[in-house]
């Protein structure tokens, strides 16, 4: 039997879905920008960074290319009806404890994702699980708007040493090598953090997810394609570092250096993803013209729904909660006394800093910093430095990128790390000149002294959770290498005249003095 219905009865439902996704959508939009203006510190913070950052520049990139994903199933989400649904909620409140730790412990990424958590929190909520599964991929890949990756850079610089000292002895060239400095006759080339390739690495992870999700319906071909794409950029950035070297052996160091700074970028990186692209090609298995989202089986309506307004709501109330008792735990501080001084210490007596090679610690926001020369009866010399915070917060921390021994673009240059000495992290840095230097590092937080920034910074969170001591104390001791003083044994005996560190660190209370 054949049944008629009006087609009025069609209308009417598709015109009551549009009505609800412009509703709907409209309010989440304006969800989203009240999110983006109650953590404005940290949207700005994001906005800062694509835009500055020649390692997240791509992330400029995302947010047009998530608009696009949404286009594209814009034709089966209209057969979907949005429906508010209260446990999305959990999604926002995850993301907003998640900022909370990362506020209280200083960690700009965990602060970031939790801003990140939230929005994708409040399109569930108030759209509801049927459209978030529609939804899933473009909602997933945001996470690439959120800058990481920087931790890959140490150990790509690694690499790409390596593969350049490989190829450079095969063309017979004479190089030698100290951590990320190769020298040849002609000059030498430092393989920083900016030329280890980790950009182009984390770029082509977002742009090989992007690939194997729109070009490939096999697990097996989506894994060997995002393979390809994250080892052919690092083959690629040691072939660029070998040619600017090899360059400069065969015509000068200004040359090379100046060829590479012209190509060494998105040009370099644009060959790489055309490359990436091409090799792949021949496997693509996904029809172009399929469809992005199964309609029929997101058709089921959830339990729990809640009313637009309401909805918005609560989205709202429960992201407020997480900044207000992230700003009642800043307000707590352990002020050190105004009056502090580096200490005596027997056998070395005070000089003036070196002038031939000055070296100072980078802590902006610092509420005390104290550094002094010591000499011993050879004169012999050693640096002492002690950085005190009375608390730590946003533009305030003790330990962050850019932050501590080094500076960001530094003209000092960290070569590589050194033996513990005394429980302190030890690292050779070298200095135009050449100048070399060695400096040893501790932090203190209460009943927590250690040389791993890692654990000073959990010790923070801690301090910021559950109220213990605010004050954070950093403490570096440093020699040059001058003839005939090995700084190494030059800081063990300026650490054993000190006695113990814990008596310029502040023991587990008390502040140096």
């Amino acid at each position: 039997m054949t049944i008629a219905v009006p087609a009025r009865a069609f209308n009417t439902e598709q015109t009551d879905t549009s009505a609800a996704w412009k509703r709907r959508g409209a309010m989440l939009a304006g969800v989203a920008t009240i999110l983006l203006a109650l953590f404005w510190h940290d949207s700005a913070d994001l906005a800062r960074i694509w835009w500055t950052s020649t390692t997240f520049g791509h992330c400029l990139f995302i947010g047009p290319v998530i608009g696009w994903l949404v286009w594209q199933r814009r034709s089966e989400l209209a057969q979907i009806e949005p429906v508010g649904w209260a446990p999305g909620l959990a999604i926002v409140a995850v993301g907003g404890f998640g900022w909370m730790l990362g506020d209280a412990a200083q960690v700009s990424l965990a602060r970031h994702l939790g801003l990140l958590i939230m929005l994708q929190g409040s399109v569930v909520t108030m759209l509801g699980p049927q459209v978030a599964r529609g939804l899933l991929f473009p909602l997933a890949y945001a996470f690439f708007l959120v800058p990481f990756g920087e931790s890959l850079e140490a150990p790509l610089q690694g690499v790409t040493v390596a593969m350049t000292m490989k190829l450079l002895h095969l063309v017979g060239v004479p190089a030698v090598v100290d951590g990320v400095l190769i020298t040849i006759p002609n000059g030498y080339f430092e393989v920083a953090e900016a030329c280890s390739g980790a950009k182009f690495v984390i770029a082509m992870t977002a742009y090989g997810v992007l690939v194997a999700h729109l070009c490939y319906l096999s697990w097996g071909r989506r894994i060997v394609f995002m393979a390809m794409a994250l080892i052919v950029p690092v083959i690629a950035n040691g072939l660029r570092a070998f040619g600017t070297i090899y360059a400069a052996h065969l015509t000068s160091v200004e040359a090379a250096t100046g060829f590479d700074h012209i190509v060494y970028g998105w040009v370099f990186f644009g060959l790489v993803m055309a490359a990436v692209l091409a090799i792949g090609w021949r496997w693509f298995d996904r029809d172009p013209a399929a469809p992005m989202i199964d309609v029929a089986r997101l058709q089921t309506m959830p339990r729990r729904p809640l009313e637009p307004l309401l909805a918005a709501a609560l989205v709202l109330t429960v992201a407020a909660v997480f900044p207000s008792v992230g700003a009642a735990m800043a307000q707590r501080i352990d002020r050190a006394p105004d009056m502090i001084a580096l200490p005596e210490i027997a056998g070395w007596q005070r000089a003036p800093l070196s002038a031939r090679a000055p070296w100072q610690p980078h802590y902006p926001g610092a509420d005390r910093l104290l550094i002094g020369r010591y000499v011993d009866p050879a004169g012999t010399p050693v640096d002492l430095a002690i950085t005190v915070y009375d608390n730590q917060r946003e533009g305030k921390e003790i330990v962050g990128f850019g932050i501590g021994a080094l500076r960001e673009d530094d003209r000092w240059v960290k070569i590589g790390n050194l033996p513990d000495i005394d429980g302190g992290a030890a690292m050779r840095v070298t200095a135009p000149g050449p100048v070399e230097r060695v400096i040893v590092t501790w932090y203190r937080l209460g009943a927590t002294r250690t040389s791993s920034p890692r654990t000073i910074k959990l010790a923070a969170l801690g301090a910021r959770l559950f109220g213990g001591p605010q004050r954070a104390v950093a403490v570096h001791v440093s020699a040059e290498a001058l003839p005939g003083v090995d700084p190494q044994v030059a800081i063990a005996r300026f650490l054993a005249a000190l006695g113990s560190v814990d008596r310029v660190t502040g023991g587990t209370s008390e502040p140096p003095r």
